[in-house]
């Protein structure tokens, strides 16, 4: 049985939208075969902790122990797997990821909530500067661990009516994939099964018969 790890954005938890389709979607199919129930595609998809130094050890030691074989994040969830993703040899998907999360923080600073229900019931978040010089460290070394041999694993999927990140440049400086859909910064539940859905697939196939690589811990 294949394994998806998705991670979702800053807002949202891993009862969002994004994460709710995958999981409904991929416990219909098997790649290949329409039986219910038979070899499907297990979706996790945890909540995330605020913090971005937190959420990179809560998702390694996720990994760690359920070894996955596909990441798929979104927004601030694709920042924090494009960082993962070469040093534990897994490939990625990234939906419109956001690499400047400062840039995005500082004029939120403030109380908040969370968009879709998380397990532990806390809602409310604070915005602060705390928050924007961790999610800063990260930013300056957020590339530091990409190299030739993983340029090809990690895809990007960019929505062309995005209006809160354009990091395709940016993307495209470091990695070799990138599409697009007719879509928002935050998909849909028609989007999520027309668009990410077969990327996903087709990157499980694609890779189905990779090496992880041995690296650091």
């Amino acid at each position: 049985m294949k394994k998806i790890l998705f991670l979702h954005g800053f807002y949202a938890s891993g009862q969002c939208v994004l994460a709710v389709t995958l999981h409904e979607t991929f416990e219909r199919i098997q790649m290949g075969d329409n039986t219910p129930g038979k070899g499907r595609v297990e979706v996790l998809t945890p909540d995330l902790p605020l913090h971005p130094k937190e959420a990179v050890m809560f998702i390694r030691d996720l990994i760690d122990h359920e070894k996955p074989d596909l990441l798929v994040g979104n927004s601030c969830g694709a920042f924090h797997a494009q960082m993962l993703a070469p040093v534990v040899g897994i490939p990625a998907l990234l939906g419109n990821p956001h690499f400047q999360m400062t840039e995005f923080l500082k004029p939120r600073i403030g109380e908040h909530q969370y968009k879709s229900p998380r397990k532990d019931g806390k809602q409310n978040f604070v915005i602060d500067e705390a928050l924007i010089d961790e999610f800063a460290e990260l930013e300056a070394v957020q590339f530091g661990n990409c190299t030739p041999s993983f340029k090809d694993c990690v895809w990007g999927l960019f929505g062309e009516h995005d209006t809160l990140a354009h990091f395709e440049p940016l993307f495209l400086e470091h990695y070799s994939h990138s599409f697009h859909f007719p879509g928002g910064h935050t998909p849909t539940a028609e989007e999520v099964r027309g668009w990410y859905v077969p990327l996903i697939e087709k990157m499980l196939k694609a890779f189905a018969n990779r090496q992880a690589p041995l690296v650091p811990s």
